[in-house]
């Protein structure tokens, strides 16, 4: 065994009729209906306006180095989100565009690295997602070791190898492979919800806040006015 250098070939994929069903759902959305608790924290950010929606390629890579990141560029499938667990480091990045570049040629569904990453300005223009940390010029070291397709730690998040990650302009959110389904569902059902509490606002009906006094009843508020 050879534990902090290894690699698991595939991962368990979701239906492509259910990511596209994602893809509608704002990330807000998903959130909600798992508690609140599933968004990745807010210092991973989108480098430009593309939906991410895919399985979860996972990468442990040590701070700075990105051998495995390659690895995974020519292990991934098409619609693949390759997660890259940094370790948070800030020194080196661990992506630049030719790595995109060579992504896009393989149809790949986009980066997410708890680490930075290089080439700021090519980021707006790729129809490729890619959330990062931040930016670094200085480039990567590439001598391993690393690990891909096992657990990772993201953002203050778990990452399973095949879980789906959803990505819009608010952040990131991870989904359970097996509590997908109805994440969909429950996030459909509220986006359609608010869809229609929205119009009935902007047409100047709006909801009833009645529930906010109930609430501070029940907190038994003091009005000291």
């Amino acid at each position: 065994m050879s534990i902090g250098c290894r690699i698991r070939s595939d991962i368990q994929r979701p239906n492509p009729e259910l990511l596209e069903r994602l893809k509608k759902v704002p990330v807000a959305n998903l959130d909600d209906n798992m508690g609140r608790l599933y968004a990745v924290d807010a210092g991973i950010k989108p480098f430009n306006k593309r939906v991410l929606c895919g399985p979860a390629f996972t990468v442990k890579c040590p701070s700075g180095d990105n051998l495995m990141f390659h690895k995974a560029l020519s292990m991934a499938q098409p619609g693949d989100i390759i997660v890259i667990s940094g370790v948070g480091g800030s020194e080196r990045s661990h992506s630049g565009e030719m790595m995109i570049w060579y992504a896009i040629h393989r149809q790949l569904g986009g980066f997410v690295i708890d680490g930075t990453v290089r080439d700021l300005d090519c980021y707006a223009e790729l129809d490729f997602p890619v959330y990062a940390r931040g930016i670094q010029p200085n480039g990567p070291y590439k001598n391993g070791p690393g690990e891909i397709n096992v657990p990772v730690a993201i953002g203050g998040q778990v990452v399973m190898p095949g879980d789906i990650l959803v990505g819009d302009s608010d952040g990131l959110v991870v989904i359970p492979a097996a509590d997908a389904e109805y994440v969909c569902a429950a996030g459909e059902a509220q986006l359609a919800r608010e869809t229609a509490g929205m119009a009935n606002t902007k047409a100047g009906h709006p909801a009833s806040r009645q529930w906010v006094e109930d609430k501070l009843d029940a907190l038994k508020v003091e009005y000291l006015d």
